[in-house]
């Protein structure tokens, strides 16, 4: 079992990353919100544990995506539903943007 102060700081730091903080209490228990953080447009659940199946494959990608000097992504799809997930490093997330072109978007 996870000790209560490491997946609460968990959620801190994800927290962080999109500039808001974590909600005090835990989902329902909380007057805000059932998310874990008070942000205002983004409902964030974040999961921390030992392991996660999609972090292996995200890991392997990387290896090979290294190898050829590029951003790794593992999209995600299941059938019979629209549009896909897209995993990748929150570290990465700018680079995504850079690559995309949003940074250029954003300032028109």
């Amino acid at each position: 079992m996870t000790h209560r102060g490491t997946w609460k700081k968990a959620e801190a730091k994800v927290a962080k990353f999109f500039e808001t903080s974590r909600t005090p209490l835990s989902g329902g228990n909380s007057k805000h919100t059932r998310s874990d953080t008070l942000h205002e447009e983004l409902y964030v659940e974040n999961k921390y544990k030992k392991k996660h199946t999609v972090v292996t494959l995200y890991d392997e990608t990387a290896v090979k995506a290294r190898m050829e000097g590029k951003l790794p992504l593992v999209t995600l799809e299941e059938k019979g539903r629209p549009g896909f997930w897209i995993v990748l490093k929150s570290d990465d997330f700018g680079r995504l943007l850079r690559i995309l072109g949003y940074e250029k978007k954003m300032i028109l």
